[in-house]
């Protein structure tokens, strides 16, 4: 049987079709815009969305029998509010997982109703991009937009909306919400009333490889596709990903070089980070992880490439960055291009450069910006270290993980063995993957993993560049604490 994987992102959706056996079968996508109404505003219409599903998935199941088709399964961008009125539609532009207006809310949540109190709710803070911040904008901001709510979704539940009329959202996903009880996965009533909407508001909770319904009539009609189609919950756009690259169970790890930058940590069981730098969330599997995020990750490189050095040629900017320079780069840069989020929860964080002299190179900048990237990702990783957690091997995935040099970097910045999957199709192949289980191909999300996830290769880190890399992140970690107080200043 063939199952199809939805990856719904932040600038398109990725559609793949895979067998049972693993075997990417074909691949597509199709871009949608993006809307910045104003500066540090991020949304986009859900229309969008439905139109790039409805016009994808028959453009990937040509030529192939739409008969044997037996799942479907999405992850999605996280976090980002969709709300629909007493006629399911749309009643306006989600806002996403990377927009700021937010900062007086969460500032409302964090101080007035308490740190303490919202992980003990939740098992987190309020973070800008959490949809509990946007709820409470909306109630200030646009009432009559807010007095017509009657179904609070997240993106990709509204996709599993539109395909099975299903109201639906997973665990995973919904503990980025800031208005779930993670520990005991039921909404948590007290933060429901803190931002004034009810139970009946939210969609109903599954896990991520369970069926929440089958095709409608003229959904399928319109996919081409059998009634009997099932298609489960999904799970939030990193869970997928950590199941496409096998991280489930105790002790499992996953960096992910995207957009933005994730350390996954899955777990049999529940745990809260007590400063609450890292996430705690429900998993794809049924069980739990820890998750660190950075804003910007890949994407650093991106704007430093096009947008500064106006060039394309990524492999022939870091073709001079050799072994003997790494861990001796005296530029540091500090990878705040949006603020972050893990684990400083800093909206007012801002990127720099800092040690140039005049001999100072483009190569040296270029490295800085990869090693800076891989500093930040040691700030999450060493707050799991200090829950005693001790991490040996991590996957890495992500399009920053195509880089050589970079792996390397990292490898070698957090001192620990970095496995690349063999098929790294994102959170698309996790979807796919979870529907396997809903349709009992697997009987677990455990087993389809071990059958399906293979190690391409590995990076592991050397002596004297990691000895080297030790001493430059005690001299990084020095630099946020030391400009906290100017960022506010500066906006």
């Amino acid at each position: 049987m063939l199952y199809i994987g939805i990856d719904l992102g932040t600038s398109a959706v990725k559609l793949l079709l895979m067998d049972e056996e693993g075997q990417i079968k074909n691949e597509i996508s199709r871009e949608y815009p993006l809307e910045f109404p104003q500066p540090g505003w991020s949304q986009q219409n859900p229309e969008d969305w439905k139109a790039a599903v409805l016009e994808g998935v028959p453009a990937l199941l040509e030529g192939f029998d739409k008969s044997q088709v037996a799942g479907i399964g999405a992850g999605g961008q996280m976090h980002g509010l969709v709300v629909l009125d007493e006629h399911d539609q749309v009643i306006r532009p989600a806002i996403l997982w990377n927009d700021g207006r937010t900062a007086q809310e969460v500032d409302y949540l964090n101080e007035v109703v308490g740190r303490e109190k919202l992980s003990a709710l939740t098992a987190n803070i309020a973070f800008a991009g959490f949809t509990a911040p946007k709820i409470l904008w909306m109630k200030k901001h646009e009432p009559e937009n807010f007095a017509r709510i009657r179904k609070i979704m997240l993106p990709k539940d509204y996709i599993n909306y539109i395909l099975t009329g299903v109201h639906c959202t997973d665990y995973s996903d919904a503990s980025g919400m800031l208005l779930l009880d993670v520990e005991h996965k039921c909404w948590s009533r007290e933060m429901l009333d803190i931002c004034g909407i009810t139970e009946s508001q939210m969609p109903k909770l599954f896990e991520s490889y369970e069926a929440v319904g089958t095709l409608l009539p003229e959904m399928a009609q319109k996919l081409g596709l059998p009634e009997n189609v099932v298609v489960c919950a999904g799970a939030g756009d990193n869970a997928a990903a950590a199941v496409g690259t096998g991280t489930v169970g105790a002790g499992g790890c996953n960096i992910s070089l995207g957009t933005s930058g994730t350390l996954f940590i899955s777990s049999d069981h529940f745990g809260v980070d007590p400063h609450n730098a890292l996430h705690a969330f429900a998993h794809a599997d049924g069980c739990y992880h820890l998750m660190g995020c950075m804003l910007s990750a890949a994407s650093c490189n991106k704007w430093w490439m096009d947008d500064i050095l106006g060039s394309q040629d990524y492999a022939g900017a870091q073709k001079d960055i050799t072994d003997d320079k790494l861990g001796c780069n005296h530029v540091y840069f500090l990878p705040y291009l949006m603020g972050e989020r893990s684990p400083i929860n800093d909206t007012n964080a801002r990127s720099v450069f800092i040690g140039m002299t005049m001999d100072t190179s483009r190569t040296d900048l270029t490295q800085a910006v990869l090693e800076g990237v891989a500093f930040a990702i040691r700030d999450s990783f060493e707050v799991a270290r200090s829950l005693g957690l001790d991490i040996k091997r991590s996957m890495i995935c992500g399009g920053g993980a195509k880089s050589p040099l970079w792996k390397k970097i990292m490898a070698n910045v957090l001192n620990v063995e970095l496995d690349t999957p063999a098929s790294e199709q994102g959170p698309g192949m996790g979807g796919a993957m979870l529907a396997m289980v809903a349709c009992g191909a697997y009987p677990s999300v455990q087993a389809v993993c071990d059958k399906l996830v293979k190690v391409a290769d590995t990076v592991r880190p050397d002596p004297e560049i990691a000895a080297r890399y030790e001493q430059r992140y005690e001299q990084f970690a020095k630099i946020y604490p030391a400009l906290k107080g100017l960022y506010p200043q500066l906006l």
